[in-house]
């Protein structure tokens, strides 16, 4: 009698463990991860184009207990570093090219909606009035071009503790070929002042002071404009500013090229090659933005 008291007991030994591991998978996905993440996707400026497709990746996904708690960039990946730190799961709004990819093991969670749209592109937006105003700088303008690599060295020297215009100077010393492309056809001139806008990421603080610092080895004196993305294109328009390398299109900014459309002149792409999305640790276990409904 006692053998068979025993036995019984490891069976239920066995299938509370069975049911314990059960639950510990689902505890990586699904309805779990909401609670473990307070229902929270952690993001960046509201009213940016990365915010609203989040406001609507929570609509098309059904994701009606979830909340997107917007903040900077800088709240946002300083919480992200806090939970790398203590392998805790967190739910960002992302993008790249970025810093944080080469500093962490990240993933994007997959959208098979669509919802954030296809791979977007930076593009090079002045001031109508620029052009006939300055065509020597609106020049150089037209012929910046460059990568998402790049980009990246720029941002990785600023996160790694140089200044915003040592990391430019450094990136245009190691890259004089791909320079003098930007420059050819350009003037030197003597003093004359060029305004550059620009929104407090780490890709457009790094490709902004990249150009200005070419800009002032031409001879200009530039003046640095930092706004929020509202701003940035409103001061465009106004021609309180004369010129941005920031703008992030067909979706992001998009709303404010239609805005402002007849105030501005779109001189085309400075970089290929970005991605919008949300973005997790790759210890998450967790693949799809389908992964955070509730079942």
């Amino acid at each position: 009698m006692k053998k068979i008291s025993l036995a019984i007991v490891a069976l239920f030994v066995v299938i509370g463990m069975a049911l314990s591991g059960c639950g510990n998978k689902g505890n990586d996905k699904n309805e779990f991860i909401g609670d473990k993440v307070n229902h929270t996707i952690t993001g960046i400026d509201p009213g940016s184009g990365i915010m609203k497709a989040t406001d609507q990746v929570i609509k098309d996904y059904g994701l009606s207990d979830w909340k997107v708690q917007s903040g900077s960039e800088s709240t946002m990946t300083a919480s992200l570093d806090k939970a790398i730190k203590n392998k805790k799961p967190i739910i960002i709004t992302g993008w790249t090219p970025h810093w944080m990819f080469s500093k962490y093991d990240l993933k994007y969670l997959e959208d098979p909606k669509g919802v954030y749209g296809k791979d977007e592109e930076i593009h090079t937006v002045i001031n109508k009035n620029f052009a006939k105003k300055d065509p020597n700088a609106t020049k150089f303008l037209d012929q910046f071009n460059w990568s998402p690599d790049d980009m990246g060295k720029v941002m990785l020297d600023i996160q790694g503790g140089k200044s915003e215009q040592e990391a430019a100077k450094a990136w245009i010393k190691a890259n004089q070929d791909k320079v003098n492309q930007w420059k050819k056809g350009v003037n030197k001139v003597n003093g004359k002042t060029v305004k550059l806008a620009y929104v407090s990421w780490a890709s457009e603080i790094a490709s902004t002071n990249v150009v200005a610092e070419v800009l002032r080895d031409l001879g200009y004196n530039v003046n640095l404009e930092q706004l929020g993305a509202g701003q940035m294109f409103a001061g465009l328009a106004k021609g309180s500013d004369d010129a941005i390398v920031a703008a992030w299109l067909p979706s992001t900014h998009a709303d404010y090229m239609n805005q402002f459309n007849n105030k501005l002149t779109d001189l085309g792409t400075n970089l290929k090659g970005t991605k919008l999305g949300l973005v997790v640790p790759k210890y998450m276990k967790i693949n799809s933005i389908e992964d955070l409904k509730t079942k």
